[in-house]
């Protein structure tokens, strides 16, 4: 990673700490008012390296930082929102399970994955519209698959 894009992502996680930002504009905006000259593209890049996602607190729509967020029970019923609007299917595929979403949306799936934090998973993997969901020993794939369906199917 350059020392630029360093700086320039050290400056964007320092104002989604500091503040309310809701769109990228809002972030290139306020780049470029520090200095930094950036296209929309460069600022979703880094949004998604940093692993900023959108959500909804104090009833108005903003990027937060994973570490912000924090609330184990607000990000375990975010997972099942995100399943139900983003998870097309889940497999158990030995000690994996395997999710397909619509084309560029596998991120969102992992990050809300990856929030939720659940003692079955050890980590996940995105591609483009695949995430693989490492489990942890003992665990059956197939019956938190089914959890995992039935969970989205809740939020439908």
């Amino acid at each position: 990673m350059t020392e630029s894009r360093l700086r320039r992502q050290r400056v964007i996680a320092d104002l989604l700490r500091g503040g309310t930002i809701a769109s990228q504009e809002e972030v290139t905006g306020r780049l470029s008012a520090a200095g930094f000259a950036v296209t929309q593209a460069t600022v979703s890049r880094d949004l998604d390296q940093l692993g900023a996602v959108k959500v909804k607190k104090g009833g108005s729509l903003r990027y937060m930082l994973p570490e912000e967020i924090g609330d184990s029970d607000w990000a375990a019923g975010r997972l099942g929102r995100v399943l139900a609007q983003w998870v097309l299917s889940i497999e158990g595929a030995g000690p994996l399970l395997v999710l397909k979403t619509p084309p560029g949306s596998a991120h969102i799936v992992g990050v809300a994955f990856d929030q939720a934090r659940l003692p079955e998973v050890a980590g996940t993997i995105c591609g483009d519209d695949t995430i693989f969901v490492a489990l942890r020993d003992q665990v059956d794939s197939a019956s938190l698959a089914r959890h995992l369906t039935r969970l989205s199917q809740e939020q439908s």
